[in-house]
């Protein structure tokens, strides 16, 4: 006898809201389960004991064929079927119009009872569905994975040709709300590893990698890639050159002075940068760690009172291990303090180094425009600096028991006041102020000093206003300014009758224009040395020998290549 009123039903349940039909299949309304579409020509591929034929879904749910299937007997049997109808290759790698479907399915019966065939899904689904800032950013989404697979009687038989899959946009309703996805239907068994947005060509791996199975949904939260992550504990892990933006804002927005931050590569940074901590109010209190790696191109030109990496660093505040590629820092502030790391400083900042140019109306220092207390230890400069009061090599100006120790500038130095009042240029440190030292510092730039008032030039620094120097030098460039207040090492050496200060020990400089130390010596104990014959042997072992009196564990070597003096350090 012929099979009989085979009715078709298709599986519903959890793991399947299917989205839109590539032919006749479709997801209900909310999601939740497939349905049939038809329209009277749908093919489906049907199986009883060894015979097989092609039926065709009709309108009321029942099949029909040319060549139908017979009962061979009375005893119950299983009917199997699959769609789509016929053998082949199914092509899963453009599925943005369309999604690609296998089903198959069986029922039970015998020649009195009608059967009804349940059909599952024999591929995987996934879906991502972008949240926030990146669902308005995704246009298209790609996922890879293969993108063809051939199959038998709606079974996957072999995926091939790993590559990326073009998803569907699609929406389902969640809760009453209609939410905005991507979704396709991939091969089972193959780990899914990665997407792709808006065909960027920039890979993004999934935080957990997916081996789908037949019949099975997936959701994807896709969240904007923020550059960083949070490890909920006030650290911060940056990633990219929009992390380290979105970590500004953290600061400087929201209040988030404290928190710890830790580069995991290099970074390059386009367009105007906006320092973290722009204030006394947002100033930064944690530790930056950029652990050895490189920041190139950040620039600053604006007309802020802070200008740098970051802008302002609370006491407490720590920035080490990074290196500031090409920067380029400029403030017409009156007031302004830009420095390659920071423009003023209550904090420590160690082993860092600027190359680039850093320019300011006010104070301007390669490293730092104002050091206020803390330490700056192992950093370095290349920069250019120009400023208009206070210009240093590594700091334009120091004060309040800031301690230098093993810096050095290589780049030029260069000053212009405005006013009648005093101004400060210097190789390292454009004015060391009260109770503030130097020791193990140096600088290779030339340091220049001209304008109106009173300007004070140094190879070292400009003024040693009741601060202390101890085995610093200037070498290989010029020291140019006015008579009387520029000097080899410094333009000034001050020391209060009851704050005392004004300590210079152990300091030289080469041929760098000057005939004389300090340019005015209110001390009258300032130890300075010129190096006339170009052997520095001597002026090495007497600066180690200050600095193994300061129990520091930095030493001096001869560079064997220009045969000026660098630092090292005692393990």
């Amino acid at each position: 006898m012929q099979i009989a009123a085979v009715t078709l039903g298709v599986e519903g349940g959890e793991a399947q809201p299917w989205g839109a039909p590539q032919t006749r299949v479709s997801e209900n309304g909310d999601g939740t389960g497939s349905v049939w579409d038809w329209n009277g020509t749908e093919m489906i591929g049907v199986q009883l004991g060894g015979e097989t034929t092609t039926y065709t879904l009709n309108a009321d749910k029942t099949l029909s064929t040319d060549a139908p299937l017979y009962w061979q007997n009375t005893q119950t049997a299983t009917v199997t079927a699959w769609y789509p109808a016929t053998d082949g290759t199914l092509n899963l790698g453009d599925q943005s119009q369309n999604l690609a479907y296998l089903l198959s399915g069986t029922g039970t019966g015998d020649y009195l009872t009608p059967v009804t065939l349940t059909f599952a899904h024999r591929l995987a689904k996934v879906r991502v569905t972008p949240t926030g800032d990146a669902l308005g950013e995704v246009q298209s989404l790609q996922l890879y994975t293969y993108t063809q697979c051939t199959y038998e009687k709606g079974t996957v038989v072999q995926g091939s040709q790993e590559g990326w899959i073009e998803m569907k946009k699609c929406e389902y309703t969640e809760n009453g709300n209609a939410i905005t996805c991507w979704e396709a239907n991939v091969v089972p068994g193959y780990e899914i590893t990665k997407l792709m947005a808006n065909n960027d060509n920039k890979e993004r791996d999934l935080s957990t990698t997916i081996t789908p199975e037949a019949g099975s949904y997936y959701n994807i939260t896709l969240d904007k890639d923020k550059g960083y992550t949070d490890d909920g504990q006030g650290n911060y892990t940056v990633t990219s050159a929009e992390g380290l933006k979105n970590i500004a804002k953290l600061v400087n927005e929201e209040g988030k002075t404290d928190i710890d931050i830790t580069l995991t590569g290099n970074i390059t940074l386009t367009g105007e940068w906006t320092p973290i901590g722009t204030s006394i109010s947002n100033a930064y209190t944690g530790t930056f760690d950029g652990g050895g790696h490189t920041i190139t191109g950040l620039t600053v030109t604006t007309s802020d009172q802070y200008a740098g990496l970051f802008g302002r660093i609370g006491s407490g505040g720590k920035v080490k291990n990074v290196t500031l590629k090409d920067v380029k820092i400029e403030s017409n502030n009156g007031m302004g303090n830009v420095g390659g790391v920071a423009g003023w400083s209550y904090g420590n900042i160690e082993n860092c180094s600027v190359s680039g140019s850093v320019s300011g109306n006010s104070i301007a220092g390669g490293v730092v425009g104002a050091q206020w207390g803390g330490f700056l230890t192992g950093c370095s400069s290349s920069a250019t600096v120009k400023g208009v009061t206070y210009a240093g090599g590594i700091a334009g100006y120091t004060n309040n028991g800031a301690t230098l120790t093993a810096c050095y500038a290589t780049g030029d130095v260069t000053l212009v006041s405005n006013g009648s009042v005093t101004y400060y240029a210097g190789g390292v440190v454009g004015n060391n102020g009260s109770s503030s030292t130097l020791k193990a510092c140096y600088a290779w730039g030339s340091v220049t000093g001209s304008g109106s008032g009173t300007v004070y030039v140094g190879g070292v620094t400009g003024s040693n206003d009741l601060g202390t120097l101890t085995a610093c030098y200037h070498a290989k460039g010029t020291v140019s300014g006015p008579g009387g207040a520029t000097g080899g090492v410094a333009g000034r050496n001050f020391k209060d009758s009851m704050f005392g200060g004004g300590i210079i020990t152990a300091c030289y400089w080469g041929d760098n224009g000057q005939e004389q130390g300090i340019g005015e010596d209110q001390v009258g104990t300032g130890e300075t040395t010129k190096v006339t014959d170009g052997n520095w042997s001597g002026a090495k072992d007497a600066m180690n020998d200050a600095l193994t009196a300061e129990n520091e564990s930095w030493r001096y070597q001869i560079n064997l290549v220009n045969s000026l003096l660098e630092l090292t350090q005692n393990q």
